[in-house]
């Protein structure tokens, strides 16, 4: 791994601006790696479900996998599990519910009966292997992707798509519409890859030395700025589709990019390196699982979002980043 940046002598303004810049070279990498990943498997010939299974669930997780993986190797798993704690919440209030304020989403029952059940059990499972310790270790990762594993093994039984992954293509194709040769989209790849993993290290350095300098801990930092910047692809995703009208994508995408982040993310970060968290990780987790049966009881309310459900979600999100700050940097 890269050695940790030390940037504790720099001003609040001076990594204001870093941290932009690390979340402007992250999206652009998420970038490169679902468009060139989709077109190496659309040359080769790779079948569409594979694709929605594997590349572009993977794709829009991969701010949060760089930012993970460097965050649990350089010693700061607060951030690390942070990073995905947050990205959850901030996709299912801020994305779902800012989507949903521009027109009700409608929600199929599938979508409700197996991937949102999904999404609670993971986010309740990973709320028992953390509590107990405050930690994730090798047999907590490899037991997040076994569970991962069944339930795509499932999906390619049933011949179902991962949650939101045709929407997800659609919207990206309208955004790249040209495949690209084998040649550059293998460059673009290991462009994009080499971004990311420059762009993580940068964000994670920036990040830990700005929660220090702010008197604010890694885990609400990892909570709420990473997690923003890090769900950059989710909301650029929901902004495709609500400007050409498909207000499906948003709720697909939040749910399977969700679980992708907890069993997928987590799950190979925790098997690489173990991870230690802050004990305010424990709150921060019961608040995931509420937000998500928050979202499951709307969405059965009528098989939708609806606007007002949507302001709830916004308004619950945003209530909570407004506190982790406050009651967390003594201001309360």
């Amino acid at each position: 791994m890269l050695p940790e940046l030390d940037l504790g002598g720099l001003s609040l303004w001076e990594h204001s601006f870093i941290v932009l810049l690390a979340f402007g070279g992250i999206a652009k990498s998420a970038g490169w790696i679902i468009e060139s990943a989709s077109g190496l498997a659309r040359r080769l010939e790779i079948s569409e479900l594979i694709i929605g299974l594997t590349i572009v669930a993977a794709g829009t997780s991969a701010p949060e996998f760089g930012v993970t993986i460097f965050a649990a190797f350089e010693g700061h798993g607060s951030i690390s599990v942070g990073n995905i704690v947050g990205s959850n919440i901030f996709n299912l209030g801020f994305v779902l519910g800012a989507a949903a304020l521009f027109r009700a989403i409608p929600i199929s029952p599938p979508l409700f009966w197996r991937d949102g059940f999904v999404l609670l059990a993971s986010s309740l499972v990973l709320v028992g292997l953390v509590g107990i310790d405050l930690k994730l270790d090798h047999r907590d990762g490899m037991l997040l992707l076994a569970i991962l594993l069944l339930y795509l093994g499932w999906l390619f039984m049933n011949r179902k798509v991962a949650p939101g992954s045709q929407e997800k293509m659609a919207a990206l194709d309208a955004i790249h519409e040209a495949t690209p040769g084998l040649a550059r989209a293998a460059l673009q790849l290991g462009g994009g890859l080499i971004l990311l993993g420059a762009s993580s290290h940068l964000l994670v350095g920036s990040v830990v030395a700005g929660a220090s300098r702010l008197g604010v801990s890694e885990w609400v930092i990892g909570v709420t700025v990473v997690a923003a910047g890090t769900s950059i692809p989710e909301f650029a995703t929901a902004l495709t589709g609500l400007a050409k009208g498909r207000y499906g994508i948003s709720a697909g995408s939040v749910i399977g990019s969700d679980i992708f982040n907890l069993l997928g993310v987590l799950g190979l970060a925790s098997m690489l390196h173990p991870v230690e968290v802050d004990v305010l990780a424990r709150a921060s987790l019961v608040s995931l699982c509420a937000m998500v049966l928050l979202v499951l009881v709307f969405i059965r309310s009528g098989w939708r979002v609806s606007r007002l459900e949507g302001l709830v979600l916004f308004l619950v999100a945003l209530t909570r980043w407004v506190l982790d700050f406050a009651m967390h940097s003594g201001r309360i």
